[in-house]
């Protein structure tokens, strides 16, 4: 046994691994939050089986109406998904992490600043990945029959993500804790009605249509609907809406985002 085998080597860990492992930490809290969990997961398949299964909302078929619901349905629900994980649940743990001092703590730690950010972004993609599985499996058990290029939907949600942590962060870096719990809330509420998700935006008087289109959620439920419902390849316009909201979204997250 030499002198120097249990010689110690203080200092930080690689900023991978740091990373890695605040992304395993913030991923186990989120799955033991049951208001989190009830969010993002439970509310989104409760409305869509709810909605294929029970005729309340007329919703456009495939041509020669053949079509079934569902089809209409599971790409709207999944860029709810997105949503939920990456801006309303986002946005509220971030929030209050803000506002008990965590994010004050973590900032003073070994941890760069830019790390933590990751390991959140990381962990939302994990937590949206664990929901498209489930919404998947469940609107495949509903009669959904899925289009499409894999990689366009990847694409869109990918820049989807990138939109709503963007808007998500940038409310939590500049409110209290309460005041993004209330607004992160009613915007999930508001784009439910008026996103496409479910009301298709046909359903809106022309004008109204023209701003709701330029939303994010619309942007992507209306682009996952073009792939998975109609086979069509990646839609630049609806592409060009998010990577518009991630970059105005991103860039004033990073300018006005307060640790304390």
């Amino acid at each position: 046994m030499s002198a120097g085998t249990f010689t110690p080597r203080p200092g930080a860990a690689p900023v991978s691994r740091m990373i890695l492992a605040q992304t395993a930490l913030e991923t186990r809290m989120l799955l033991r939050n049951g208001e989190q969990l009830l969010l993002t997961v439970i509310i989104p398949a409760l409305l869509l089986t709810l909605f294929s299964v029970v005729d309340i909302v007329n919703v456009p078929t495939q041509e020669g109406g053949s079509g079934k619901s569902v089809d209409f349905l599971a790409p709207g629900i999944l860029a709810l998904a997105v949503m939920s994980t990456a801006f309303t649940g986002q946005a509220i743990a971030t929030g209050f992490d803000r506002r008990y001092g965590v994010l004050k703590r973590l900032g003073a730690s070994p941890l760069p600043r830019r790390a933590l950010m990751a390991a959140k972004t990381l962990s939302v993609l994990f937590t949206e990945v664990l929901q498209i599985a489930l919404l998947t499996v469940i609107a495949l058990a509903l009669g959904w029959s899925p289009q499409g290029d894999p990689l366009s939907v990847a694409a869109l949600i990918l820049l989807g993500t990138a939109a709503f942590s963007g808007l998500g962060l940038l409310m939590a870096g500049t409110l209290k804790a309460e005041m993004t719990l209330a607004a992160a809330n009613l915007v999930f509420l508001l784009l439910l009605v008026g996103g496409g998700v479910i009301v298709p935006l046909e359903k809106f008087p022309d004008a109204v249509r023209s701003v709701l289109e330029l939303l994010p959620i619309s942007a992507l439920s209306d682009g996952l609907r073009e792939v998975l419902q109609h086979g069509a390849s990646l839609p630049w316009g609806d592409a060009a809406v998010l990577a518009g909201w991630a970059v105005l979204g991103l860039g004033a997250a990073a300018r006005l985002f307060r640790w304390e």
